[in-house]
């Protein structure tokens, strides 16, 4: 058949390294690389699937890995991944309709995150039972890229970092009121309130699962009248802030509303404010987001490049005072969640189906393997509305960083 001769030739040029064997729906097996590790085999389980997947690679591979029809006999999804991408910068392949896919996808994302829609497309991820996030996440349910500064890092230890490092940039002091765009589970904005002494603090969500636990935590801790979390759109929020932070929602505006996302932030930013902006990015040409990614996990996303954000930044009129890339912390902190998802699958299926777990697990590879092998990293984006407001050398960054975590040390102990 002509899908087998297409995938065969695909995967002859894509994997050179290591071993793939491929075994499709009429029994034939075809063997591509060197030989060497890792070690996959897959099998076709339909005709069908084997055409889908040379039409529309990118959304059919986690479709039909989830729907059963790519079956993985050795190895895992994150292997196959692997042998796919790690030699071709992410280019299956240049198959047919390859253009015209890349078109349709620019032209249907524009426009799409208006309020309505951003806390809709905020619900079907991140309102999911809170238990799941429990079962991978770190204890303070930080679920963005930590920040892994040595080497042998637990998971916790790296997201206490990262909050570390991002409070250090925002050179917060005692009595700073700030502004969380996309709050989370309030484990940022607890931070900055607890251990770096900002208040008010304010935080912002469009989950209504997230807003509960933040509150509760707020209460909890005795802070709830200096940390306040509202179930809001950045866009309607109102005041002027010493300081704005936002961890991982800036993912989720879409390249149609950058203009008003970064104006909104100018206006809410006193002039002597500083904000940090922590976003997943790419480092290559813009593209659109993986199509399967915007189906069944991420519906509304966009991850950018810098060539994208600073236009929209500068008619802002905001000033980049700093620039940061983390590139390989993203792959470390989601394998540490992929090794926990996998090691409580069985009480994830218990929660929801086999479906879901297939999915989350591909979705939890597929995010692994863009940041190992693609060109997705993140970008910590320093901003103010004066070049004078941010010490002229980066000395301050460590030098707060030992100084927060002396603060936490202290922090630890009254809770204790």
């Amino acid at each position: 058949m002509l899908s087998e001769k297409i995938l065969a030739a695909a995967f002859a040029q894509a994997v050179k390294r290591g071993t793939l064997r491929m075994t499709t729906a009429k029994g034939q097996t075809f063997t591509f690389g060197d030989g060497g590790l890792p070690e996959v085999a897959i099998r076709f389980t339909d005709s069908a699937a084997e055409t889908a997947l040379c039409l529309h690679p990118e959304l059919k591979l986690g479709e039909l890995f989830v729907e059963g029809r790519l079956v993985i006999e050795k190895g895992d999804i994150l292997g196959l991944l692997q042998l796919l991408l790690q030699d071709t910068h992410g280019e299956l392949d240049d198959l047919p309709l390859h253009r015209l896919r890349k078109i349709r996808q620019w032209l249907t994302r524009r426009g799409e995150n208006d309020a309505t829609r951003s806390k809709r497309n905020v619900a079907h991820h991140y309102d999911l039972d809170g238990r799941l996030y429990s079962l991978f996440l770190d204890s303070d349910k930080q679920y963005s890229c930590a920040y892994f500064d040595h080497p042998d890092a637990s998971l916790e230890e790296a997201q206490a970092a990262k909050k570390r490092h991002i409070a250090a940039k925002l050179l917060v002091e005692r009595g700073h009121s700030v502004l969380d765009i996309g709050s989370g589970w309030g484990g940022m904005a607890l931070y900055l309130a607890r251990v770096a002494g900002a208040g008010p603090v304010k935080g912002v969500t469009l989950s209504e699962e997230q807003l509960d636990v933040s509150r509760k935590r707020a209460a909890t801790a005795g802070i709830g009248e200096r940390v306040k979390f509202e179930l809001e759109d950045y866009r309607a929020t109102t005041g002027h802030f010493d300081r704005i932070v936002s961890v991982g929602m800036f993912e989720h505006v879409g390249l149609a509303s950058y203009d008003d996302y970064f104006q909104t932030c100018r206006k809410l930013l006193k002039d002597d404010g500083v904000m940090l902006l922590h976003t997943i990015g790419r480092t290559g040409k813009p593209y659109p987001t993986n199509p399967w990614i915007a189906r069944y996990i991420f519906p509304g996303g966009h991850l950018p490049t810098l060539s994208e954000m600073m236009p929209a930044v500068e008619r802002a009129g905001l000033v980049v005072t700093d620039v940061e890339i983390l590139r390989l912390h993203y792959a470390y902190t989601l394998q540490a969640w992929r090794e926990r998802f996998m090691a409580h699958r069985d009480e994830v299926l218990k929660l929801y189906d086999e479906r879901f777990c297939r999915m989350w697990e591909c979705y939890l590879a597929m995010s692994e393997s863009a940041f190992r092998w693609q060109d997705a990293v993140v970008f910590q984006v320093q901003l103010a509305k004066r070049n004078d407001v941010v010490p002229v050398t980066r000395d301050y960054i460590a030098e707060r960083e030992a100084a927060l975590k002396e603060a936490e040390r202290m922090e630890l102990k009254r809770s204790a």
